[in-house]
């Protein structure tokens, strides 16, 4: 695996994302509460740009006519047809067989390097 110097800390404040161009391919770099997520920019339902999509929270499982919502800024909302997957795993939330590919992150001084 290369590393690769993809952006400073500041470039990417909690709650934010960048998306960077790491050997010929799109990667959306998240920060989550200061803890940085690398996801390759391909949804794999049918190859949406997946980095370009909402990030939110989803209802999780609960009881009959209960709705708890939850992981609130953790979910990316795939922007063509709504596929949510969990930005520090890349899983699907429906089906966790299902998965946005993840690159390891880490923090190099004021540098987030992504291994690819």
């Amino acid at each position: 695996m290369a590393r690769h110097v993809v952006a400073r800390t500041s470039d990417i404040p909690p709650g934010g994302r960048k998306i960077v161009k790491v050997e010929g391919r799109e990667v959306g770099i998240f920060n989550l509460s200061g803890t940085y997520h690398a996801l390759k920019n391909v949804c794999p339902h049918q190859g949406a740009r997946v980095c370009l999509g909402k990030v939110s929270g989803t209802t999780l499982p609960s009881r009959v006519r209960e709705f708890t919502y939850g992981l609130d800024g953790q979910i990316l909302r795939c922007p063509w047809h709504g596929w949510e997957y969990d930005i520090t795993t890349g899983r699907s939330v429906f089906d966790p067989n299902v998965k946005v590919v993840t690159y390891p992150v880490s923090v190099e001084g004021d540098h987030v390097v992504v291994s690819i």
